[in-house]
């Protein structure tokens, strides 16, 4: 008997014991996913040991950071088109971003690839492929008790079975600051990038406090991927908690300039140079407007 008659056959037996035309796709469906999930539980590990990478070399571990849904995007997998390599695999679980990247061939491209960069908590405590259910996560706040246990499963799982880094917190685009906040330079000089503390009350679920520069008449948050460069002894720390329109655009580090934002004698050039620093921190980078500057001169 051949591969095809055997499948054939198989499919037809389906049909009879279910009495649904095509159900041989839908046992397909299922035996895959039960494959996948003993597979992230390690169920095909002989001694049921923890898995680690022995004699793997790991860099610095990169600081917490904040992440919106559209910067966790970014992290599929995919080819990245500017540098021809491939991307990180991230996702994010009840708010927490994990780099998965060791699991590539499972998440991208894999029984699970529609889970990279997104959240998934729900679609994990629910065992389900169900579109509507990424990208949501207040909704892991309204699961039921075992789907609770489930999530908290895999959370305990990711973390401490497959030791997957932890790069931060999915901050919701409901949760940030509107864009059109009135922010004055006074409120910046608070946010300056050198607080350990953990994040409470209005910003109670970042991965850390926001990092805030002001650039023109935009206030952004560079705890979302700036935190290196803006952050407790980054290159540019200097600019944190500050209104640096003047010195982004002299490309300046002078403290004269760092201090004085007032752009009104600069010349059209140095204008367009500060506007594309703009552009930078907004579409490149993606660091989310969180209010809008109050000039005083």
């Amino acid at each position: 008997m051949t591969l095809g008659m055997a499948a054939k056959e198989l499919g037809e037996w389906c049909d009879r014991q279910t009495g649904i035309e095509g159900s041989s796709g839908y046992v397909l469906l299922f035996v895959l996913t039960l494959i996948a999930y003993i597979w992230m539980n390690d169920g095909f590990q002989s001694n049921g040991g923890v898995t680690t990478d022995v004699g793997e070399e790991e860099g610095e571990p990169e600081p917490p950071r904040n992440f919106t849904a559209k910067q966790l995007r970014h992290f599929d997998g995919t080819k990245d088109e500017k540098t021809d390599e491939e991307k990180p695999v991230y996702l994010s679980v009840s708010g927490t971003v994990f780099d998965v990247s060791k699991g590539r061939d499972f998440y991208g491209p894999g029984p699970y690839e529609q889970f990279a960069g997104r959240e998934c908590g729900v679609a994990l405590a629910t065992m389900s492929f169900d579109e509507t259910l990424l990208d949501n996560v207040e909704a892991c706040k309204e699961l039921g008790v075992g789907d609770k246990a489930e999530l908290d499963n895999w959370k305990e799982k990711f973390e401490h079975y497959r030791c997957y880094p932890i790069m931060g917190r999915l901050v919701p685009d409901a949760k940030l600051p509107p864009s059109d906040r009135v922010v004055a330079v006074e409120e910046l000089s608070k946010f300056n990038g050198l607080s350990d503390e953990v994040p409470k009350g209005e910003y109670e679920g970042y991965a850390r406090m926001p990092i805030l520069v002001g650039a023109l008449d935009k206030v952004f948050d560079c705890s979302f991927g700036g935190v290196p460069m803006y952050g407790k002894d980054g290159p540019y720390n200097k600019f944190a908690g500050k209104d640096v329109s003047r010195a982004l655009a002299l490309m300046s580090f002078d403290p004269k300039d760092i201090e004085n934002a007032d752009i009104s004698d600069l010349e059209e050039k140095k204008i367009t140079i500060l506007k594309d620093w703009v552009n930078t921190f907004e579409n490149k980078k993606g660091y989310p407007v969180v209010g809008k500057l109050v000039k005083k001169f």
